[in-house]
């Protein structure tokens, strides 16, 4: 594993603290289980990288700021299954990826050639009040509540990205700072579990879902007991899916994952949260539907984004 991958977290206190969130991941024997799967699949992904050299055909140049993708995040097999190529000099860049793990950014876009296309440098906030925001906006009903007056069952989340330190309590509650509130979706489904629809976009396009179950007492932690790989069109309704488009495309969302939930009362859908540097595959999906995954992504990336020189 590269020096570089380590210099990005900070051993303290039995835990992994990522240096550029401030997010910390605890040491146990689940996470070193999570390592063994993710490197089955990173040395698969390799192999893509070494055959599309081996091919020798003219790979799709991506340059990213102002941060490098490491291999657990999603577009990092993606780029390899897609045959693409990171480059350093944006001058020689056939697209420029904005990668920011922030929740808010200040990303300009660099002058370089007009043939360069750009992603994500319109989407400069994910935070969780901007979501509700915008997808109220868009669908034309509301998640946000106030938590003075809201007197149902709510959800308390921290304002910035992949904290996963939700919590639910009774309303009317005090609004506390850097916190947002929202109307507890019932995404549960038979069995005691919850059920959350992680929506990818490639272009603004929804490309695929990963179906993502956990235990309901486990409801906001990122541990699935079963994912399985699904397709927009599996899942959602045309007018579903134009909230979907519509709503990536208020937030500036080119490529990314947002969180889609639906209530089990009304059968609507609540898009909870949006990650533009989101990981992945998940850990529990099997490794033939990571493969799959990955390269239904990849075929997205290329013809939306290097179709010139693929």
């Amino acid at each position: 594993m590269s020096k570089n991958w380590l210099s990005d977290f900070q051993f303290e206190d039995g835990a992994f603290l990522v240096k550029k969130t401030g997010h910390t991941v605890p040491m146990n024997l689940g996470l070193f289980g999570d390592i063994l799967v993710w490197m089955s699949f990173f040395t698969l992904a390799q192999g893509w990288r070494l055959w599309h050299w081996a091919r020798g055909h003219r790979a799709p140049r991506i340059a990213f700021l102002p941060d490098q993708p490491r291999p657990w995040y999603f577009i990092w097999p993606v780029l390899h299954a897609a045959g693409a190529k990171i480059e350093k000099d944006l001058h020689k860049a056939d697209v420029i990826f904005q990668f920011d793990d922030s929740t808010h950014c200040n990303a300009k876009r660099p002058q370089v050639t007009q043939s360069v296309k750009y992603i994500n440098f319109n989407c400069l906030d994910v935070s969780k009040s901007l979501v509700a925001k915008a997808f109220e906006k868009v669908s034309g009903y509301s998640l946000a509540v106030d938590p003075t007056t809201y007197t149902g069952m709510m959800v308390e989340k921290s304002e910035i990205n992949a904290a996963h330190d939700g919590r639910t309590l009774q309303g009317p509650a005090a609004r506390l700072e850097g916190k947002s509130y929202q109307r507890l979706v019932d995404n549960q489904i038979p069995g005691d579990l919850v059920e959350d629809l992680r929506t990818t976009v490639v272009a603004g396009e929804p490309t695929i879902v990963f179906r993502k179950r956990r235990p309901v007492h486990r409801r906001f932690a990122n541990e699935n007991c079963d994912v399985r790989l699904m397709l927009p069109g599996d899942c959602f309704s045309t007018d579903e899916l134009a909230i979907i488009r519509s709503f990536v495309s208020e937030i500036g969302l080119d490529w990314g994952g947002v969180d889609v939930l639906r209530d089990a009362g009304t059968g609507k859908i609540y898009i909870v949260d949006a990650n533009k540097t989101d990981m992945g595959p998940p850990v529990a999906l099997p490794l033939g539907q990571k493969l799959r995954a990955t390269r239904l992504m990849a075929r997205k990336f290329a013809a939306s984004y290097a179709p010139k020189v693929r």
